[in-house]
């Protein structure tokens, strides 16, 4: 394709243009790299079906109800990325997030104890958990499959024992109960939004300049703006929305402003994207994945890196946990059970990360968990049952993993892996 090339500073800089952008991009999918295109793709038809079907579907209630509804799903899906980067899975993530947050209530309510101490007990059970289930993977040589459907036996277990046999315990704390429940004013959320679009537009004109300074292929700068433009526009609009008055009657009680849980869910992508994408740590993830054997001779601590996503995949199960908590102002002996582990793994492959390993972005986890609660939500307006949300979210999960090993066929047809 066209390039133009120029010369800063003494370093030679190639600057492909917009058209042989884009017709590179079109060519990565051609080629079977077509990663969230389908889930984000599927997310819009879903949203215009809902919204056509039944108007209240793009009402600010209903918008702000879906960030409490998904909220838990998508933390516990960010931690099963990693999970599934080394091909691996964890079938205990539900049952592991419902003891953290037992463990958490339990200090609340009946130790007494403040927030501020028990949210971090309650992580670090999902750290020793993580670590549990990672060493009886790479050191005792136990396949993934067997040790978390043990332990999701055995958390249900540990779960029923912490409650005494099944009772429910209630939160008060009124911190807590803001993390899922609580809204933030209109003038923070305008002013979060504003820190959020300056903040990605610079770390775009950052990356920008210093791949050129290094003499690396740069994006144009017209897709640079263009993305800017998205997310600002994006996030313009949904701040616009949830900041109208959603109180039936707000005489009594005014309810307005984004949900508390969406900056802490993008703080949390923020973080592991990093980690990702830009550490030597992320790196060995992604190579470890693709080929453990090479990865080992290459000189990566394989062990190491196959507990850490254990352990960090427990430990987003436990901040799951908590804002499931949050959400039920409560713990009982079904807390992060029922439908919580499979809409967890359905929300990471919807959204583009693949079930082989080696592929896959934290993103992803949250564009699929935006896909589940749109559907749970829309067929709920819509007055399905339980039986018609689980089937039709089964089918789409299917649908994912054959797009999905489909295009790994496609990418190892055409050289593109």
């Amino acid at each position: 394709m066209t390039t133009t090339t120029t010369t800063a500073g003494g370093v030679t800089v190639v600057k492909p243009t917009v058209a042989s952008h884009l017709h590179d991009y079109w060519g990565r999918i051609r080629g079977g790299d077509i990663g969230s295109l389908p889930a984000i793709l599927g997310l819009i038809v879903l949203c215009l079906i809902f919204g056509i079907a039944r108007p209240t579907f793009f009402s600010a209630v209903n918008f702000a109800n879906l960030f409490s509804q998904g909220a838990a799903v998508i933390f516990i899906a960010m931690g099963l990325v990693f999970v599934l980067l080394l091909g691996e899975i964890d079938l205990s993530a539900g049952f592991a997030s419902g003891v953290c947050g037992a463990v958490m209530a339990i200090l609340l309510t009946k130790h007494d104890w403040n927030w501020y101490a028990a949210i971090p007990v309650a992580l670090l059970t999902g750290l020793v958990i993580g670590f549990a289930l990672g060493f009886l993977v790479s050191k005792i040589g136990i396949p993934s499959f067997v040790v978390t459907l043990a332990a999701f036996l055995a958390f249900q277990g540990i779960l029923l024992m912490l409650l005494e046999g099944g009772k429910n315990i209630s939160i008060r704390d009124k911190f807590v109960l803001s993390l899922a429940n609580n809204n933030m004013s209109v003038a923070v959320s305008w002013a979060v939004a504003a820190v959020a679009i300056i903040g990605y537009a610079a770390v775009q004109f950052l990356r920008l300049r210093g791949r050129a300074a290094r003499g690396l292929v740069t994006d144009p700068l017209g897709i640079v703006l263009g993305r800017i433009a998205a997310l600002a526009l994006l996030l313009l609009v949904a701040v616009a929305v949830l900041t109208q008055e959603r109180s039936i009657n707000p005489l009594i009680i005014s309810v307005k402003g984004v949900p508390i849980v969406a900056p802490i869910i993008a703080v949390v992508l923020v973080v592991w994207t990093f980690i990702l994408g830009r550490t030597t740590y992320g790196r060995h993830v992604y190579a470890v994945g693709g080929n453990t054997e090479a990865a080992r001779r290459a000189g990566i601590p394989v062990d190491r890196i196959r507990i850490s996503v254990f352990v960090i995949g427990s430990f987003m199960a436990s901040i799951g946990g908590i804002v499931a908590a949050s959400r039920a102002n409560s713990v009982d002996p079904n807390s992060g059970g029922s439908n919580v582990l499979l809409y967890a793994v359905g929300a990471a492959v919807i959204g583009g990360t693949s079930l082989f390993g080696g592929k896959g972005r934290v993103i992803d986890a949250v564009i699929g968990g935006a896909v589940i609660a749109v559907i749970d939500n829309g067929m709920g307006l819509m007055g399905y049952s339980s039986g018609t949300k689980f089937v039709v979210t089964g089918l789409i999960l299917l649908l994912a993993a054959s797009v999905d090993a489909l295009s790994r066929r496609r990418a190892a047809a055409t050289g593109n892996r």
